[in-house]
This record gives structure tokens, C-alpha cells and sequence, in this order.
């Protein structure tokens, strides 16, 4: 149970009171202090345990264990209310800068409010004056000559006449006809390739006239048979029904008249492909590629299908990497051809060893 100690010793300033209390053979390290407004505990928490119990005055409101005395330190009302009071000061003053800042943003928006609609206003007072100077300088200007031509015409009866006689004839309509150079190629002259276009046509020019007269079968043909243009066509009527040894014996013949028109070697590489006369397949296309010289837009198309049908009978012969080179030089002069960018496909995989079995 609590300790009721009597001698006690006390001092007091103006800011703290200091009790001391004699306790003989213990030692206050291990002590807890509970501190009311009414009374302050000590409970010793080693053994053995001691407690004791301090009436005092409700104004005591800290405490601390120091040495062997003990003291508490004091706080009037006063000093709490000072506390109090410089809070609440700061609290209105700091309230008070918000609603100044507040007050002087929306002064500033007003400002710019104020400062937006004066210009529209000037700006609409500008167009209204410029509008007004302009139909004042116009009248300005046409009051004068109405008077001065009133007064010429009380001096000159027949100025209006005269006037309108000075006056010129309007010009009369014509047309102006613009002739421009043909051309074969339908490119813009800065993007074509004049030289090798006109190469290309003098090629065609000289192959049209070029004809093997000296041929024995002739004898037998007809005048039209005789045409190798005539023949290349009945070829390609011949290869359409699948008749493709017939439509060989056809270019076949036309090549011995004209061996200078690549389209006949390429079409004859179609029908070798077709009969599997695969070495035979790539000469004509590569004697194709040799007549299409030089490359030009107009026989770009023909170029595709003869690196096409060679590529295709390299790889009718296990020949994939020379196929797949004639398949990417097609590629390089039509990129968006479909059908030879999936077959180009498939022939790397073939090469890469990726092919799916079907």
C-alpha cells in the first residue's frame, strides 16, 4: 500500500516548484511517477517494491525524476493562455494573408476581364473609323469630279460625246492552240531516262525490220505466215488451248525470221517450262534479259516474267539459291507483286529447311 511520507522539504519559483523527499537505502532509477492535478505517485518497480503518494496543488502539470530529488515543473495559466493567445494570433493572421490573396486574384482577373473587352472595343472602334475614313475619302474624291464635270459640261455641251469616244474598244476573243511533243513514254521528261528510251525504241525499230529471207520453209507460207508478229500471235492462241508443242513450232519459227524480239524468246521459255525442257527453259528467259536492254518502264513487265520463269526452272531443278535470286531481281522492279513476294517466301524456306510438310 501507498507510503504516507511527512518530511518533505519544498522551494518555489516563479516558473517551477521543487519537492524533495528523503528516501534512505533506495534507489530511484527503477522508479515509475504518476502525476494528477491532485496528488503525484512514485512506485519503486524493483524489489522490494515502495510507493508514496504527494498531495499538492492542481497547478502542477509536469514532472521529472532527476538525481535523488525530485522535481516538477510548474506552468501557470497564465503562460498557457499567453500559448493560447499566440496561436489564435497567428491562426487570424495567417487567415487574413489567404483572404488578401484571394481578394487580389480576383482583382487581377477582373483587371484582365476589363482589359480584354477594351481591346475588342478598340479593335471595333479601329474597323468602324478605317470603314468611315474610307467611304469619307470616296466621296471626297468623286464630289469633285462631278463638279468639275458639271462645270465643263455648262462650258462644253459635247464633252459626254467626247468622252465616250476616247473611250477603246474592248479586245477581241481568241484562242491561243499549244502543241506539245509526243512521246512514246508517258513519263515527265525529268524523272524518264531519254537516252536509254530512245536505245530501247531504236532496238524495237531495227527487230521489226530485221527478217531472215533465205529460210527454205518459206517457200510454202503465206504472206501473213511469213510475219513474225503473225506467228507470235498464232503461238499465243496456240499455248491458250494448251497446244504448246504446236505453239513452240510457232515462235520457233518466228525467232528464225526475227531473232531480235526478246517477247518471242520469253513466250517460247513458257511452252519449255510447260513440256519440262527446263535447261531449255532458262536460255530463252536469259536470252529474254539480254534483248531487254535497257530496262526501261515499257519492258519492265516482260523483265518480271523472264527472272520469274528462269527462277522457276532453277528451282524445277533443285537449284533454290539461283532461284531465289532471279525471284528478288523480279521483286526489285515490281516490290508489289503478290504472287512473286509469297513465292519468294516459300523458296527461302525451302532453302532454310522450314518448309512444312503438307
Amino acid at each position: 500500500m501507498p507510503l504516507q511520507v511527512s518530511d518533505y522539504s519544498w522551494q518555489q519559483t516563479n516558473a517551477a516548484v521543487f519537492i524533495s523527499v528523503p528516501l534512505r537505502g533506495v534507489c530511484v532509477r527503477d522508479a515509475d511517477v504518476f502525476c494528477t492535478e491532485s496528488y503525484l505517485k512514485t512506485m519503486r518497480t524493483a524489489k522490494p517494491r515502495l510507493g508514496m503518494t504527494l498531495l499538492f496543488s492542481p497547478y502542477i502539470k509536469k514532472k521529472r525524476l532527476c538525481g535523488r530529488p525530485f522535481r516538477c515543473q510548474v506552468i501557470e495559466e497564465d503562460e498557457r493562455k499567453k500559448i493560447e493567445d499566440i496561436k489564435e494570433s497567428e491562426r487570424i493572421k495567417a487567415t487574413k494573408e489567404l483572404e488578401a490573396w484571394k481578394e487580389h486574384q480576383r482583382r487581377a482577373e477582373e483587371q484582365k476581364g476589363i482589359q480584354r473587352k477594351e481591346k475588342l472595343h478598340q479593335e471595333k472602334l479601329t474597323a468602324e473609323e478605317k470603314k468611315k475614313l474610307k467611304s469619307k475619302s470616296h466621296t471626297r474624291n468623286s464630289a469633285p469630279r462631278s463638279l468639275a464635270t458639271k462645270g465643263r459640261n455648262s462650258e462644253n455641251m459635247f464633252f459626254e460625246k467626247l468622252k465616250e469616244n476616247s473611250i477603246p474598244a474592248p479586245r477581241s476573243a481568241s484562242s491561243i492552240k499549244i502543241n506539245f511533243t509526243p512521246r512514246v513514254f508517258p513519263t515527265a521528261l525529268r524523272e524518264s531516262q531519254v537516252a536509254e528510251e530512245e536505245e530501247w525504241l531504236h532496238k524495237q525499230a531495227e527487230a521489226q525490220r530485221a527478217m531472215n529471207t533465205d529460210i527454205p520453209e518459206l517457200s510454202d507460207l503465206k504472206e501473213e505466215e511469213k510475219n513474225p508478229e503473225w506467228l507470235k500471235d498464232k503461238g499465243n492462241k496456240l499455248f491458250a488451248t494448251e497446244n504448246y508443242l504446236a505453239a513452240l513450232n510457232a515462235y520457233n519459227l518466228a525467232i528464225r525470221l526475227n531473232n531480235k524480239i526478246p517477247l518471242l524468246y520469253l513466250n517460247r521459255a513458257a511452252c519449255h517450262l510447260k513440256l519440262k525442257n527446263l535447261h531449255k527453259a532458262i536460255e530463252d528467259s536469259s536470252k529474254a534479259l539480254e534483248l531487254l536492254t535497257p530496262p526501261v518502264a515499257e519492258n519492265a513487265n516482260a523483265r518480271v516474267k523472264a527472272h520469274v520463269r528462269r527462277g522457276t526452272a532453277f528451282c524445277q531443278l533443285e537449284l533454290y539459291i539461283e532461284g531465289l535470286q532471279d525471284y528478288e531481281a523480279a521483286l526489285k522492279i515490281d516490290p508489289s507483286n503478290k504472287i512473286v513476294q509469297n513465292d519468294t517466301e516459300k523458296i527461302r524456306n525451302i532453302i532454310q529447311g522450314t518448309e512444312l510438310k503438307s
